[in-house]
C-alpha cells in the first residue's frame, strides 16, 4: 500500500466517528458548495461533489460557480454552468447567481434568477468591492422582492463589514443573508450587529473548530447552518468538526439537527425564521496542554502545507513528537500520532510526484493534519 492509499484508508476510517456523532435520523444539507474552476487552480467537479452528497446522506446543497477564467461578462456563462449542474441535479444542488459589481449585476441577477436561480452570491474580496458600495443595494433590494437568499464571503481577506451589512440588512425588511465562513473576517461585529436578528445565518464553512466554537457562543444555535465550502472543504473533515463543536458547546439534539440541515431546509422552502434562542458555549476553552502545543505545530506548518512549500523548520515533525506523549489521553494522542505521522510521511515524499501527484498528496496530508487539529481542539481536558 503507498502512502497516498494508506493516508486515504485512513480519513475513511473517520466516517465512523462521524456516523457515531450525528443524531439518528437527521437530515444534512450543506449550504456553501461550488462547482468550476477557480483562477487559484482549485476544480469542483460535479461527480465528485454528487459522490460526496451520497456517500454522507447529505439531501442537497446551495452551489455557484467559482472565481472562474471565463468570467467576464458578469459571470454570464459560469452561471449558466451552475444552472445546467442543477437541472442535472434533479433538485438536490439549489443554485445561486454568483456577481460582478463591475459588469450588470442587477441585470444579470434578474436573468439568472428568472431561469431559476434560488439565490444569489457575492464575493467581496475576489470582486474586489467593499460592502459601502452604492451598486450593492439594489441587489439586496432584488433578493428581499423575490424572496431568495444571498449569501457573502465572510472570511479571509477583508476589512471589517459589519457596520455596512447590517445597514444593508436593516433597510431590506425580510431579506435572508448567509454570511460565510462563520463571519471570521470580522466576527465580533458581525454577531454583535446581526447576532439575533431572525433571517440571517452564519455558515461553518472554516478550518478549525476554535472558530466555531467562538461564533456558537456569540450568536444563537439557530442562526447557524452547516456548511463545507466543496471543493475546498472535505469530508468527514467538515461535518465532523461542526458536529463535535456544536457537542463541545452544548446543542442541544434540535439545535444540533437544525444546523446540520433543517434550518437551511427551511430557507430552501421558504419558511418563516425559527424562533432564537440564547447562544451556547462559554468564553474559554480547557484543553491538555500538550495538545494545545500540537495545535500551535499544526498552525505553524499549514500554511506551508496550503502553499506546497517544504517544511523547512520542523513545525509538523514537533507536532508528531508532542503526540507521542500520552499525558492522559491515550487513545487521542495515539489517533493523532498516525494522522500527523502519515501527513508528514506524504509531505517528504511530494516532492518525488508528477505535479497531479504532488497536488493530491499535499491536499490529502491537509485533510489528515485537519483532522488531527480537530482533535486536539475537541479534546477536554
Amino acid at each position: 500500500m503507498t502512502s497516498i492509499e494508506r493516508a486515504r484508508a485512513i480519513v475513511e476510517s473517520y466516517d465512523d466517528d462521524l456516523q457515531a456523532e450525528l443524531p439518528e435520523g437527521a437530515r444534512l444539507f450543506d449550504a456553501h458548495t461550488h462547482l468550476g474552476d477557480d483562477i487559484d487552480g482549485m476544480q469542483g467537479r460535479y461527480d465528485e461533489l454528487d459522490a460526496v452528497l451520497t456517500r454522507y446522506g447529505i439531501e442537497g446543497a446551495f452551489v455557484f460557480c467559482l472565481d472562474e477564467p471565463d468570467r467576464d461578462p458578469g459571470f454570464c456563462v459560469p452561471n449558466d454552468r451552475t444552472l445546467a449542474h442543477a437541472a442535472r441535479s434533479g433538485g438536490k444542488l439549489i443554485p445561486f447567481v454568483r456577481l460582478d459589481l463591475t459588469s450588470g449585476p442587477l441585470e444579470e441577477a434578474t436573468r439568472a434568477l428568472d431561469l431559476g436561480a434560488r439565490g444569489i452570491k457575492l464575493h467581496p474580496r475576489a470582486q474586489a468591492f467593499a460592502l459601502d458600495d452604492e451598486r450593492l443595494q439594489p441587489i439586496f433590494a432584488l433578493a428581499a422582492e423575490r424572496d431568495v437568499p444571498i449569501l457573502i464571503h465572510g472570511g479571509r481577506g477583508l476589512p471589517p463589514i459589519a457596520h455596512d451589512l447590517e445597514r444593508l440588512v436593516t433597510r431590506n425588511e425580510g431579506v435572508r443573508l448567509i454570511v460565510a465562513h462563520a463571519g471570521i473576517a470580522d466576527m465580533a461585529g458581525l454577531a454583535g450587529r446581526l447576532g439575533g436578528i431572525p433571517g440571517v445565518f452564519f455558515d461553518t464553512s472554516v478550518w478549525s473548530a476554535l472558530d466555531l466554537l467562538d461564533l456558537f457562543r456569540q450568536v444563537p444555535p439557530e442562526q447557524v447552518v452547516y456548511a463545507s465550502d466543496y471543493p475546498y472543504g472535505r469530508q468527514p473533515n467538515s461535518l465532523l468538526a461542526s458536529t463535535r463543536a456544536a457537542k463541545l458547546a452544548d446543542f442541544d439534539d434540535r439545535q444540533l439537527r437544525g444546523m446540520l440541515g433543517e434550518t437551511a431546509l427551511g430557507i430552501v422552502a421558504g419558511e418563516a425564521p425559527p424562533e432564537l434562542t440564547a447562544p451556547k458555549g462559554g468564553h474559554s476553552l480547557v484543553q491538555p496542554l500538550t495538545f494545545a502545543r500540537i495545535h500551535q505545530y499544526i498552525s505553524m506548518a499549514v500554511p506551508m502545507l496550503w502553499t506546497r512549500q517544504r517544511d523547512a523548520i520542523g513545525a509538523l515533525g514537533l507536532a508528531v513528537n508532542a503526540s507521542r506523549e500520552r499525558d492522559g489521553h491515550e487513545e487521542s494522542s495515539e489517533r493523532i500520532q498516525e494522522l500527523l505521522a502519515t501527513a508528514n510521511q506524504l509531505w517528504r515524499e511530494a516532492d518525488a510526484e508528477t505535479d497531479d501527484g504532488r497536488v493530491a498528496a499535499m491536499r490529502t496530508a491537509i485533510q489528515l493534519v485537519n483532522l488531527a487539529d480537530l482533535i486536539a481542539v475537541t479534546t477536554r481536558a
